[in-house]
């Protein structure tokens, strides 16, 4: 089984930032589209923000221009920089590494927006 390792999330304020990392094993991260997925309570899982591995970032309508992601070659790892949160971002934030025929999961990390 593969394993993705997320850290980072927490608790923060309205308009507040948390910045979210995953490591993934280097065979994978190397030939993987790497993304970042949440799940709000009560709601499906959906999509953030996902990067090439060409480093070509994409990002779901309603964080366009807040959140950032990126890659790190050198430590197989994938970062979520989040800014401007708002209450609505409360969730689990789940890393995800997915190519051709596969996909792999984090086990997710809380980010609670609230004052």
């Amino acid at each position: 089984q593969v394993r993705l390792v997320e850290s980072g999330g927490g608790l923060v304020q309205p308009g507040g930032s948390l910045r979210l990392s995953c490591v993934a094993p280097a065979d994978i991260f190397a030939i993987s589209i790497m993304g970042w997925y949440r799940q709000a309570p009560g709601k499906e899982r959906e999509l953030v923000a996902t990067v090439t591995v060409g480093g070509r970032p994409d990002y779901a309508d309603f964080v366009k221009g807040r959140f950032t992601i990126s890659k790190d070659n050198a430590k197989n790892t994938v970062n979520l920089q989040m800014n401007g949160l708002k209450p609505g971002g409360t969730a689990v934030y789940y890393c995800n590494s997915m190519g051709r025929d596969y996909g792999f999961w984090g086990r997710g990390n809380q980010g609670t927006v609230s004052s």
